[in-house]
């Protein structure tokens, strides 16, 4: 008898049953229960109402935002407004020694001009088309340098999706992370986030979405933990606006 002959399947499945039956049985037996007893009900499902309502002021969101992804490690500056991006970035380049990056191809990034602020900087923007290429330089860039398309306060998390103007590995490669987020991406519970992700259209469902709160932190089972083996050890969110 063939082991994918419905009959022979079909007697295994109930062996299974069986034995299950008896293991449940003997439990119950010794617990002074029924073997069978109906399942409990869930009379709420998602999140309770309370918390779907739970909502922080704007200028209580970015407190909070910070004061989380600080406790993660990371760092963050609050900046006034887009322009004054360029001068900052290239602060924390020097302040870190960093020489190269590489950062999403999006206009606002673009806009940046690093070049113009620190002259020998190799900055190199992500080319979907030539992904290879783009890979090996991130892979050597100091800094990687994205748009946030989200930030949820309460986890202190940021959200970045992919696509061939964003690879993953510009916020995954490099040591250094800075990201920019606007202030008015920034949201309150990671729900809202979710939602407005879920609501997007398959065709234009991104690549990747990746959450990150802060550098990358691993531990092993003796709690040794260690920055920065599985991603950037040094991440800076400024926030805008």
């Amino acid at each position: 008898m063939s082991k994918s002959d419905p009959e022979f399947l079909s007697k295994l499945s109930r062996e299974s049953q069986a034995a299950e039956k008896l293991f449940i049985g003997n439990i119950a037996t010794r617990l002074g229960r029924s073997a069978i007893s109906p399942a409990p009900e869930h009379p709420f499902r998602g999140a309770p109402e309370f918390w779907t309502s739970y909502e922080l002021g704007r200028e209580e969101q970015i407190a909070r935002f910070m004061d989380n992804w600080q406790a993660a490690g990371g760092f963050t500056e609050r900046l006034a407004a887009m322009s004054d991006l360029p001068e900052v970035i290239a602060r924390i380049l020097r302040e870190l020694n960093a020489g190269s990056t590489i950062r999403q191809n999006l206009p606002e990034l673009e806009q940046l001009g690093l070049e113009e602020q620190l002259p020998e900087l190799r900055d190199a923007a992500w080319d979907g088309l030539e992904a290879e290429d783009s890979l090996r330089t991130a892979e050597q860039a100091d800094a990687g340098i994205v748009l946030a398309d989200f930030a949820v306060a309460y986890t202190g998390s940021i959200v970045v999706t992919s696509s061939s103007e964003k690879g993953r590995s510009v916020s995954l490669l490099p040591n250094i992370l800075i990201a920019v987020i606007q202030a008015d991406r920034m949201h309150t519970r990671l729900g809202e986030v979710m939602s407005r992700i879920a609501s997007v259209p398959g065709e234009q469902f991104p690549a990747g979405v990746h959450f990150i709160s802060g550098p990358s932190r691993s531990s092993d089972i003796e709690n040794d933990l260690t920055i920065g083996v599985h991603g950037p050890g040094v991440a800076f969110a400024l926030i805008v606006g």
